[in-house]
């Protein structure tokens, strides 16, 4: 049964089922990466800047691309996902392209169970935290494991996505967080007509809900940005108006898609 109270093992299962669905899928470029390509996008890679010798932990890594690429640029990185099949996928890369990434599965929650470390800079992006209910103990995780003025760099989804429904024809979903949303899909965002089903458990959070628990938690905002395109191809009905960069066709640049998120950990927190 689908239940907000086993929200874990239900996501768990639904990343199990398209982990190997998205290896071989052409969004995720398996053999361009293996071949040296970053998963990286502009958006995120201006915002890190230069991480060469940083420590860096990775939240809700996947099968770990990104957390490889910013250990190519130089960084000693931690990917944490809750997917077990992920994080073996992941290991696997990373011993396929000798990069020193490390990787722990498990609900980030539960991450004071399984690391006692600091870093200078906490990672996380794009269709992370619509996955976590409770954001308040999201933004103690990530505090909890920022070395005092070290850099929590934060990408996501717009809310105003998730408002949408499917074919962004009609506002569908409350803007603001109105508890679970229970729902199955066919297919996935990697490979649409993929013969896979899933049942997941995700939460809207709106902006104010974000930045409020950054704030409660000892982080200083240093910039909020929010843009009019995704660099991924991962929504109906877009359009690919420049390399990398798509819209909702119909909506054009009329309504933000991703936001970013730079916050400093205050010395004294």
């Amino acid at each position: 049964m689908i239940s907000k109270n086993n929200y874990i093992e239900i996501n768990r299962n639904s990343w199990n089922n398209r982990t190997e669905t998205h290896l071989k899928s052409e969004f995720y470029d398996l053999d361009g990466f293996l071949n040296g390509k970053t998963s990286l996008n502009e958006i995120e890679l201006k915002l890190l800047g230069n991480i060469k010798g940083k420590t860096i932990l990775h939240l809700q890594c996947h099968f770990g691309q990104d957390s490889i690429s910013l250990s190519r640029l130089g960084a000693n990185v931690t990917g944490v996902d809750l997917s077990n099949k992920a994080i073996e996928s992941a290991k696997q890369i990373a011993k396929d392209t000798n990069s020193n990434a490390k990787f722990i599965c498990c609900n980030i929650y539960d991450l004071p169970n399984h690391l006692d470390e600091k870093f200078d800079i906490v990672f996380t992006s794009y269709g992370t935290i619509g996955w976590l209910p409770d954001l308040d103990k999201w933004a103690k995780i990530v505090s909890r494991f920022l070395k005092p003025n070290g850099q929590f760099v934060f990408v996501e989804f717009h809310p105003v996505v998730w408002m949408f429904d499917d074919n962004f024809e009609k506002i569908f979903y409350r803007y603001f967080n109105s508890g679970a949303i229970i729902e199955s899909e066919n297919g996935t965002y990697a490979d649409k007509t993929a013969d896979i089903t899933q049942e997941y458990v995700m939460w809207n959070h709106s902006l104010s809900e974000v930045v409020n628990s950054l704030i409660n938690n000892g982080l200083e905002i240093k910039s909020l940005d929010e843009i009019d395109y995704s660099p991924y191809n991962c929504f109906n009905k877009t359009v690919e108006f420049e390399t990398k960069k798509y819209r909702i066709e119909h909506l054009e640049n009329k309504i933000p898609m991703v936001y970013s998120i730079v916050a400093k950990k205050k010395n004294n927190s």
